[in-house]
């Protein structure tokens, strides 16, 4: 449901019945074996048996190569996962909503250029937004999620389709529909309120009708329906280095934004169904799976809920889920019919790959072409030295620095990442995905970098500039007394952000996101250099009310979390 950038065109042509792919795998019965054994090392690495963890499926057609889970669904009552509960799927749930549109397209009860206003009478500016816009996130619509203040508290009410416009259909535009595209959950709240007007049932009623019934997925449904949750594991969060219970919201405000629940099975039965044809016909899936107009440029190549990517060179059909105790990922590649499914029971465990990262390493095992594990180089020092600079992307840069003898890179206004030398001039980067290259002149000097994606594709080119290394922050120490009226959580937007100490330092985490350590200037004003952010508290003698967060050239209030 949520997606946080801050401290924080791929389109495809052929249908799954006609994809063609180049990779060579061995047959199932051989790779099963392999890739379970491989799986559940990654898995055993990464989740730990008495934290929160994750279910998975890895799929080819419908031969299963591995089912499993890890980490527990109760902490208190140490009851351990396994691989048939429900879990929240968060924004894996636009996917469902938008192929419900479809179906009444396909009947004739909708067409994509219809206005808005058709459905929710009223709306303002509802006759220039059209059904395809909600779709694909060009409305320019305000999404309610990023309204501040209302994730703090507003979030907990029971509201009505209707109520839930209100909340803010009054708002001023992002922008004129189809100028632009920028991820919107408040487009899927009206995308759930066309199914109501179109189908005459709830939203969420139609799709169980639609879908889940005739498909046989009996472990989905509707997030605030009580027999629901009574199936549903626990979510967490952490506060600091340790897990607690995620903070309540009410599951009608996700809406066919995000608020059905499901597990690792129904999804694998939904994804064969829907990439295979049982969904939807072949034309109007072919539009669901093909970015259009700002959608299909670089940054978005997303169709109607679902992004469209690529992995190990192969195309994919992606969408993950972010919501209070839950993250998740339902990943699809075409052709190679492969399913990868992966559901965690927390929103933003420390240390931990997310689950898209993750889905990423089990696809690419799927595939018969598994990332590998970095195998680290020597490097003299010197020429470590000699990489850093400010390489130019226009309009961004990446900065390359030595910290601490290892050469660390950061992009304009994000984080800093540790590089692993894995050959002559060739780092790369803890993720295991991205990848960097140093670019020689004739004269065998430094005179640029190529960055690779995902380490997928040809790589972009930056040039090496003449610029000085940024200035680094210097912090002072603060008494303990001083950071006690820091510490806590605030809100803004979509975000929530954790302040705690640890040892004699402040850090602050956005959930789903790596801790920071604040950098202290003065009793309230801090820097956080590895992402190119300025903090400052609110002043006063008892709890800070508030902070400002400062990057990129924009600004966020953030206010004290009760």
């Amino acid at each position: 449901m949520i997606r946080s950038s801050l401290f924080l065109a791929l389109v495809l042509s052929l249908s799954p019945a006609t994809a063609s792919f180049a990779t060579e795998i061995p047959p199932v019965s051989e790779q099963a074996a392999m890739a379970a054994r491989e799986i559940e090392a990654l898995l055993a690495r990464s989740f730990p048996a008495d934290a929160p963890g994750v279910a998975v499926l890895v799929a080819r057609g419908d031969k299963v190569l591995y089912r499993g889970a890890h980490g527990r669904a109760d902490l208190a009552a140490g009851t351990p996962l396994k691989p048939e509960d429900r879990f929240r799927i968060g924004s894996i749930t636009k996917q469902f909503a938008a192929a419900g549109v479809l179906s009444l397209v396909e009947a004739g009860k909708v067409k994509l250029d219809d206005p808005l206003s058709k459905y929710v009478p009223g709306y303002p500016g509802g006759d220039r937004i059209t059904v395809l816009q909600l779709l694909n996130h060009t409305s320019g619509v305000k999404s309610y999620t990023g309204i501040p203040g209302h994730m703090a508290g507003p979030i907990r009410n029971d509201l009505t389709t209707a109520q839930l416009i209100d909340v803010f259909k009054d708002h001023p535009v992002d922008f004129a529909p189809g100028a632009q595209w920028a991820y919107n959950n408040s487009g899927y709240v009206l995308v759930g309120a066309v199914i109501e007007a179109a189908s005459g049932q709830p939203w969420h009623e139609y799709l169980r009708t639609t879908f889940f019934e005739p498909l046989g997925m009996r472990d989905t449904g509707y997030g605030h329906d009580p027999a629901v949750i009574a199936k549903q594991v626990n979510g967490y969060s952490h506060d600091g280095t340790k897990p607690v219970p995620a903070m309540l919201l009410s599951m009608t405000q996700p809406h066919a934004a995000g608020a059905l629940v499901s597990n690792v099975d129904d999804l694998l039965r939904w994804n064969r169904a829907l990439h295979e044809g049982r969904v939807l016909k072949s034309e109007t899936y072919r539009q669901m799976i093909t970015p259009v107009g700002k959608a299909a440029e670089p940054g978005a190549s997303y169709g109607f809920g679902l992004a469209v990517d690529t992995v190990r060179g192969q195309p994919q059909l992606q969408h993950g889920g972010g919501i209070f105790g839950f993250s998740t990922q339902l990943s699809y590649v075409p052709g190679l019919d492969i399913t990868v499914v992966v559901l965690e029971n927390d929103d933003n465990y420390p240390g931990r790959e997310r689950p898209g990262a993750i889905a990423r390493r089990l696809a690419a095992i799927a595939l018969g072409n598994p990332y590998p594990v970095p195998t680290p180089i020597a490097v003299e020092p010197a020429a470590l030295k000699a990489a850093e600079a400010v390489y130019r992307f226009d309009p961004t840069t990446r900065t390359l620095r030595v910290v601490d003898g290892r050469l660390t890179a950061q992009r304009t206004g994000g984080a800093r990442s540790a590089l692993v030398p894995i050959a002559a001039d060739e780092f790369l980067y803890e993720d295991g995905f991205n990848r960097l290259r140093l670019e020689r002149d004739a004269q065998g000097r430094i005179a640029g970098m190529r960055f690779f994606a995902n380490g997928e594709g040809e790589g972009v080119v930056g040039t090496r500039s003449d610029e000085p290394l940024p200035v680094e922050a210097q912090g002072i120490t603060l008494p303990r007394e001083t950071l006690d009226r820091l510490a806590g959580n605030y809100m803004a937007v979509d975000m929530l952000l954790k302040v705690f100490i640890d040892g004699t330092s402040l850090k602050a985490q956005l959930v789903g996101q790596p801790a920071f350590t604040l950098q202290a200037s003065s009793p309230v004003r801090f820097a956080v250099p590895e992402v190119g952010a300025d903090v400052e508290f609110a002043r006063g003698d008892g709890p800070a009310a508030s902070l400002t967060l400062r990057q990129g050239g924009q600004t966020i209030e953030f206010k004290r979390a009760p």
